[in-house]
């Protein structure tokens, strides 16, 4: 008798969740100012998402990690890098999202979204982790789906912007741009 492939997993994540796991598992989000990372180690085949709503804040002390905050979604990606016997040094990252989306009551823009692509970069930066693609800024949704079998990343934009769907994880590409 044939093998039968493993089934797709898909996980779907909403602002502050985070997944991490190997696999034939697809790791999908909604962003708009959020921000989300992808790692994905090449030879072990594994890898998360991480899908942050805001760049840090002051933590309570003795308070659990909260994925809605990039410093601690990305101490949670360390938590499982260790976990998986690996090195944050040899995992590959995109990053996503980081849209203007917001203004205040005034009507004048609060740029979450750019902050948080700061924020992010930063942490990619100081953990010595290569960002091999990115897609960022603009004012548009992007839908995101990664998969984690072959370290692939495919975008959306679902409010019409742009009806196609790119695929994002080519090692050549350093960035892409909205049209």
């Amino acid at each position: 008798m044939k093998d039968l492939p493993e089934p797709l997993r898909e996980v779907v994540l909403n602002p502050g969740e985070f997944h991490f796991g190997g696999g034939r598992t697809r790791i999908s989000t909604l962003l708009g100012s959020c921000v989300s990372i992808t790692l994905w180690h090449p030879r072990q085949r594994i890898g998360g998402m991480c899908h942050f709503m805001l760049s840090g804040r002051q933590r309570p002390a003795g308070a659990p990690l909260d994925g809605r905050y990039a410093d601690e979604a990305f101490a949670l990606f360390l938590e499982r890098v260790a976990a998986a016997a690996t090195q944050a040094t040899a995992y590959q990252a995109k990053l996503f999202g980081g849209a203007n989306m917001l203004r205040d009551l005034a009507g004048e823009n609060i740029d979450i979204g750019r902050r948080n692509v700061v924020r992010a970069r930063e942490l990619l930066a100081a953990h010595n982790i290569v960002l091999l693609s990115e897609h960022v800024g603009g004012s548009g949704r992007r839908k995101l789906h990664f998969d984690l079998w072959s370290g692939d990343v495919w975008l959306a934009f679902p409010d019409g912007s742009d009806a196609s769907i790119r695929k994002a994880g080519r090692p050549d590409l350093t960035s892409l741009q909205e049209k």
